[in-house]
């Protein structure tokens, strides 16, 4: 199927095509295209539109069998990362594509006051700290509110103080100066920040081994062991087990095991060595323990796979409980213990 002859749309840009074909489809059919697009996306095609002037029938005609004949012939289509960028690449400059691609990767949100609302408090403060107050003000004016909270408390009271000053002064920002100040963010910040957050493989692996029964654990440190020792050391030295409850202090041990259930705890003590054992047990009344014991024998053999998985549940509750704040748990203890 090819377009009518003695029409041409080759002289057309891309946001004139697409400002065509939406005029085509009116705002009934049109309206979902035009969620579909960002700001940038919608400015282009806008001003695109509101240049076209007068166009024949036969010419929109023309754009719309292209567009139909093309989509046809290429059948099922499948976005990802690699073909966006891909596809960029034929079309912008390099530096435009891998600003782009930055901000795909980057924080989750469809502008740049949305993506910075997803930035961790912490980093965005270390990052303002470095800016004018005004600039900071500006910014922090634009984000959630309950975000931007977040991101002056864990400013230096000096700075936080003078940005506040400023917010309350804030008067509209003019157009020219909001869009600089997103060029800045967008390429000194967000484009950097996929980087300075990137998480250490090492720590990654360790969790995915935390997650193996110890069978599978012990077969994937030995191989790695032989290739690359020191990766499996540091993946040991990062890797948080059952056996380094041990190293959890005596208030913190009391949350943990308040928090697990009596029979999941029994399986996993049921497996565990006479040290945790016993440190479980020195946490427990007399009474307690010897009631623990008792159900223990009472068990009988249990599969290795079973007293795995019970651990790794205990394990997993105490990193929860550490998440929130209520327990401390340390790989090394002799980081935390006091010289006298």
């Amino acid at each position: 199927m090819a377009p009518p002859k003695g029409q041409k749309v080759e002289g057309l840009s891309g946001p004139q095509r697409a400002a065509v074909l939406l005029l085509a489809l009116g705002e009934e059919h049109g309206a979902e295209l035009w969620k579909m697009f960002d700001e940038d996306e919608i400015r282009a095609v806008s001003i695109a539109m509101s240049q076209l002037g007068s166009i024949e029938a036969l010419t929109v005609e023309s754009l719309i069998v292209e567009f139909v004949s093309k989509m046809s012939a290429t059948g099922a289509i499948t976005g990802s990362l690699d073909r966006t960028e891909l596809l960029l690449q034929k079309i912008l400059p390099a530096q435009q594509v891998s600003l782009i691609m930055e901000e795909i990767r980057g924080p989750a949100g469809r502008n740049m006051w949305q993506k910075l609302s997803n930035v961790d408090g912490d980093v965005l403060a270390n990052f303002l700290k470095n800016e004018y107050p005004q600039t900071a003000a500006v910014i922090l004016s634009k984000i959630r509110t309950d975000h931007a909270a977040k991101v002056l408390a864990a400013l230096p009271d000096d700075i936080s103080t003078d940005v506040v000053h400023r917010m309350l002064k804030l008067e509209g920002v003019q157009k020219d100066a909001l869009e600089r100040i997103e060029e800045t963010l967008r390429s000194e910040f967000v484009s950097n920040l996929s980087q300075t957050t990137r998480r250490d493989a090492h720590e990654l692996m360790a969790e995915i081994f935390n997650s193996f029964d110890r069978q599978t654990e012990s077969r994937f440190l030995n191989s790695l062991e032989e290739v690359n020792h020191d990766a499996a050391k540091r993946i040991r030295s990062l890797m948080f087990t059952f056996d380094d409850l041990v190293k959890l202090d005596p208030a913190s041990m009391q949350t943990l095991m308040r928090s697990v259930d009596k029979m999941l705890l029994t399986k996993a003590l049921k497996g565990a060595n006479e040290t945790v054992r016993k440190f479980f047990f020195s946490n427990m009344s007399t009474r307690a323990a010897k009631t623990m014991e008792d159900e223990m024998g009472a068990l009988g053999p249990m599969r290795l796979k079973d007293v795995d998985e019970a651990q790794a549940a205990i394990v997993l509750t105490a990193k929860d409980l550490a998440d929130k704040g209520e327990i401390m748990i340390s790989k090394n203890r002799s980081e935390d213990e006091l010289v006298y």
